[in-house]
């Protein structure tokens, strides 16, 4: 359950910097709103899922599915680089959280 609860929490993360880049700077009103309410609910999950991980392996995972989600996201849907360089990178950063899942218990 605490490995579930941190993947919402990741993609909740994703949500937040999207939102946060639509606020423009929070001067639009529900893409600011969205942001408060994605992020903290992102962190009140990440929290629940730290009850029962341990909170390096917790904490890396949460912030690689954002990281890589959101450089995923820019790419598809805001016209970021998808260069093969950062691909590799952010395939990189997956292996990470992968690899992180694989080793820990619970």
């Amino acid at each position: 359950m605490a490995w579930l609860l941190l993947g919402i929490a990741g993609v909740l993360e994703i949500a937040f910097a999207y939102f946060m880049k639509a606020s423009d700077g929070f001067t639009r009103l529900t893409p600011a709103l969205l942001t408060v309410a994605t992020g903290l609910s992102s962190v009140i999950l990440l929290s629940s899922a730290l009850r029962t991980l341990p909170v390096g392996t917790g904490y890396a995972v949460w912030t690689g599915i954002g990281a890589a989600g959101t450089a995923i996201l820019g790419m598809a849907l805001l016209g970021e680089s998808a260069s093969p360089l950062r691909i590799l990178c952010i395939a990189l950063i997956l292996s990470g959280v992968a690899g992180l899942k694989l080793v820990t218990a619970s």
